[in-house]
């Protein structure tokens, strides 16, 4: 566990926030910021911004238990930012990329927001927005013609440490779901404890600082690792976006040793041209999740990059519950797949049936866990949180199963099971088979109706490098590996699977499409 020590008011709690600024007091000299434009950022200028914008916030009214949400992308000033208005006292609602601007509006409605920021990267989204805002206060973090520079009034505030009280028990943010399976995202209240917690098991000692590439959203699970490699005492290096050759350029060029990708990107990173001239000793540590893993492809990924891959699985409504390290990786369950790994400390997980009894090792049913990271419930939703959530037990909507040794195994998601004559069809375990064959880059399994109702099977592939798609050979390949029941009614051919706003395969995207 990381030496943390309180840097502002002797409180008895030390959040996350006070923890990163305190390891940036170690060492300000030290370049911690790495901008895509190569501009760096020490760790000495990083701690002062945070400080005069949390004073800036707290001249204009900012207190305790009010929200400030964020319309940023991965920039310094996100970070910035969000540091300062939990060193504030504010709780902060991260706002994802790719949302339309009628569901934006509604986030930070629904949110109570004060104060709404927004960085340059999302001045787009606050052109669309704005007609439909009721917040009280709007500020911009860089140049903005119609808006308020906060950045510019923040640098006449001192930068003497901020001194508000925040405890365990405050909340930390409002996170919200993808909304891709159920229209509208669910809003999570989560508090500072248990983020607190998350971090400190997530902060094993290193023989050297992290280097960590931050190219997918730091709205989403990036935030975290950005947070992680802080508190380490480490060095954040930011791309706008995930771009493969970008990602490979950054790995050679900065020495990267960390890096979170959700898999279909992992995947993209693998089958980029220019991955064997690439220098990848320097990486570490190469966590994945958020999506089904296919083995062959993790596989591959450790042929590349050595044994250093790690997963963490969790959901928004419970952050971590489970981590499998790279010694763990030929754990395979009995469907193929790699076991997402055991609890973490502080979680309890079981199995049960549709009735709720609990199974014994070896049999499938939804999975629930208990946790020191589960979020309050969802905000002002107290039925839906009730649905969710009984007696500190998460009903997860994950399919899956635990073996003899406590190794967690997924299925599926229970909404995305698919009904075939009678018959419960897991798209993710067609995926494994299928990603299996070496003419298949990528694919996606999801089930569509026709007009006579019946469910059937779709799968959208995209060919690998050189190889085209024999969907005849696909056919017997799944038959060969599973059953008749499983082999896709259509395959679709495609350049890509599309991905969600928080780059998960978007499976209700691809069935617009092809419907």
């Amino acid at each position: 566990m990381s030496d943390l020590r309180p840097e502002t008011a002797d409180h008895g709690f030390v959040t996350y926030t006070e923890a990163i600024l305190h390891a940036l007091a170690r060492h300000p000299g030290l370049p911690v910021i790495i901008c895509h434009d190569r501009q760096r950022i020490t760790a000495g200028d990083l701690r002062e911004s945070i400080h005069r914008l949390a004073r800036e916030l707290i001249a204009r009214g900012i207190r305790p238990g009010q929200t400030v949400s964020l319309l940023t992308g991965n920039t310094p000033q996100a970070l910035i930012a969000r540091y300062a208005a939990n060193l504030a006292g504010a709780r902060v609602t991260p706002l994802y990329d790719g949302l339309d601007a009628d569901t934006l509006a509604h986030l930070v409605d629904v949110a109570d927001t004060e104060l709404l920021l927004v960085d340059p990267t999302r001045y787009a989204d606050l052109d669309r927005l704005e007609p439909l805002l009721r917040v009280p206060m709007l500020a911009t973090l860089g140049p903005h013609p119609h808006a308020d520079d906060i950045c510019v009034a923040a640098t006449g505030q001192p930068s003497a440490p901020v001194t508000v009280p925040v405890g365990a028990e405050d909340d930390w943010c409002i996170r919200h779901t993808g909304g891709t399976t159920t229209g509208l995202p669910k809003s999570l209240q989560m508090k500072h404890g248990p983020y607190r917690r998350t971090l400190d098991h997530l902060s094993s000692p290193t023989d050297t600082p992290p280097r960590y590439l931050a190219c997918t959203p730091l709205t989403h699970i990036a935030g975290l690792w950005a947070d992680l490699a802080l508190l380490q005492g480490g060095s954040v290096v930011l791309q706008p976006a995930f771009d493969p050759g970008e990602a490979l350029a950054a790995i050679a060029r900065e020495r990267i040793t960390r890096l979170f990708l959700q898999p279909p990107l992992l995947h993209q990173l693998l089958d980029h041209p220019a991955l064997p001239a690439t220098d990848t000793s320097s990486v570490r540590q190469v966590t994945y999740g958020g999506s089904p893993a296919s083995t062959a492809r993790l596989r591959q990924a450790e042929s590349v990059f050595g044994k250093v891959l790690h997963s963490w699985y969790g959901q928004n409504e419970t952050l971590g519950l489970t981590e499998v390290h790279p010694e763990e990786h030929d754990r395979v369950g009995r469907h193929g797949q790699i076991t997402v790994g055991r609890a973490m400390p502080g979680v309890e997980l079981r199995v049960v049936d549709r009735h709720g009894g609990v199974l014994p090792n070896g049999s499938e049913g939804e999975i629930h866990a208990r946790a020191h990271s589960a979020m309050n419930g969802y905000w002002k939703q107290p039925e839906l949180t009730a649905r969710v959530l009984h007696n500190g037990w998460v009903h997860t909507g994950d399919i899956g199963y635990l073996d003899e040794d406590g190794y967690l195994f997924l299925a599926d998601r229970s909404h995305d099971t698919i009904n075939v004559d009678g018959t419960e069809i897991y798209p993710s375990e067609i995926e494994e088979i299928l990603t299996a064959h070496p003419a298949v880059a990528q694919c996606a399994v999801f089930g569509m109706r026709s007009d006579d109702t019946l469910e059937r099977v779709h799968a959208a592939i995209v060919p690998a490098h050189g190889h085209s798609a024999d969907i005849d050979e696909l056919r017997r390949f799944v038959i060969a590996r599973k059953s008749d029941l499983h082999v896709p009614h259509t395959f679709h051919v495609l350049k890509a699977i599309p991905l969600s706003g928080i780059l998960k395969p978007d499976k209700n995207a691809l069935r617009r499409a092809l419907s």
